[in-house]
């Protein structure tokens, strides 16, 4: 049953963890968009008025850098909760 609740925990915080990263990547990814073409982001990829390239190139700013924040806050996060985990069940046993 105690084996339980860190797994139950760790759900929680990768839940936030994840709307947090995507929010935060998004604002960030916005903003290079803004410095690197000088132009707001496309608010509908698909709506004609916005040209190929620029669809394109957004979709592809937008997949890889929210996809390489997941990974890192994910990653630093699990590492961070197993260090802490392991001090907790450490502690437990003295």
């Amino acid at each position: 049953m105690a084996d339980e609740r860190p797994d139950l925990a760790w759900r929680v915080i990768g839940g936030l963890m994840g709307l947090a990263t995507a929010w935060v990547a998004r604002k960030a990814l916005g903003f290079v968009w803004v410095k690197a073409t000088g132009k707001e982001p496309p608010v509908d990829p698909d709506s004609p008025e916005v040209s190929m390239g620029e669809a394109i190139g957004y979709a592809v700013l937008m997949g890889v850098g929210m996809s390489v924040a997941q990974i890192v806050v994910n990653r630093t996060a699990k590492k961070r909760y197993e260090a802490w985990r392991s001090v907790k069940q450490a502690t437990r046993a003295l």
